[in-house]
């Protein structure tokens, strides 16, 4: 039986620094859909060779997973526990912020230095309050670690998280799983994605448009969430596209989210803003 469409969900402009992103999820007609709690689009931006450093500056997070999807170009983070690196077109970052750390990202000096087109779509994933405070953690994996979920020239599309059917994706030390795929199809190609009963599912239309379920059409930078009945979705490229594809067993508690703090209750996030102004997530220079 098909998962039912409940919400179509467009992307609104929203500012951050110096980037103008579409915001998903939260939307006015939905909050959360836990453990999706937040879903950014940063929209395909063109940079000339030679382009100037430009980076989302030095920010806090405690209490969830920010988890970067790559469509285009190639980003740099650095962390103030010493951590950075460099995330390539096609591949995953899942960073795990739990007791806190500061945080910075943006295109990466080499691609800039080339030029070219940057494009990323970031997803906060929640964690039970049990593991919120646990110490941070990341994975990656780049575009060729990563199986094709069809042998179909026309699907372009790979398993970065979780399982489908017989394959496994490579992200997946995490305290909450998700089975979570990306990637490209050509016109008229149609793949099918079983999902559980009680499970959220998310889709997203990064660009082009696709029909669900052989019967709704959606266009790009359209967030589609599903009902937690039934136990497939076909999705059937109406143009060309790109998108992402998301499911996960809900995690039933409260959430308390305020910038970049997704705890569960305000005093948790009264807590973590103390913290940060008492300087305990340590020094970032940039």
């Amino acid at each position: 039986m098909y998962k039912q469409i409940e919400h179509i969900l467009e992307g609104r402009e929203k500012h951050i620094g110096d980037d103008t992103i579409l915001q998903s999820l939260p939307h006015k007609d939905f909050r959360f859909a836990s453990p999706f709690v937040v879903l950014h689009h940063l929209p395909a931006r063109s940079y000339p060779a030679g382009s100037p450093p430009e980076r989302l500056h030095p920010h806090p997070h405690r209490g969830f997973a920010p988890v970067t999807f790559m469509f285009q170009g190639e980003g740099y983070h650095k962390d103030s526990l010493g951590n950075s690196g460099i995330l390539e077109a096609g591949g995953v970052q899942w960073m795990f912020a739990g007791s806190g750390l500061l945080h910075s990202e943006g295109p990466s000096k080499a691609f800039l230095e080339k030029g070219g087109d940057y494009e990323l779509v970031q997803l906060w994933v929640n964690v039970p309050a049990r593991h919120k405070m646990e110490a941070p953690f990341y994975q990656h994996a780049s575009h060729a670690q990563m199986p094709a979920i069809s042998k179909d020239a026309g699907i372009r599309l790979h398993l970065a998280s979780g399982t489908y059917q017989q394959l496994t994706g490579p992200v997946n030390r995490s305290f909450t799983p998700v089975t979570a795929i990306f990637g490209s199809m050509d016109i008229n190609k149609t793949v099918r994605f079983p999902a559980t009963v009680g499970d959220w599912t998310l889709l997203y239309v990064v660009d082009g448009a696709v029909i669900i379920n052989d019967r709704q059409t959606v266009n790009k930078q359209h967030l589609v969430i599903f009902s937690k009945a039934g136990t497939e979705i076909t999705v059937t490229a109406r143009e060309q596209c790109r998108l992402l594809y998301l499911c996960a067993t809900p995690i039933d508690e409260p959430v308390a989210a305020k910038g970049n703090f997704v705890m569960n209750t305000l005093e948790e996030i009264a807590q973590a803003e103390a913290d940060f102004a008492a300087g305990k997530f340590g020094e970032l220079d940039e």
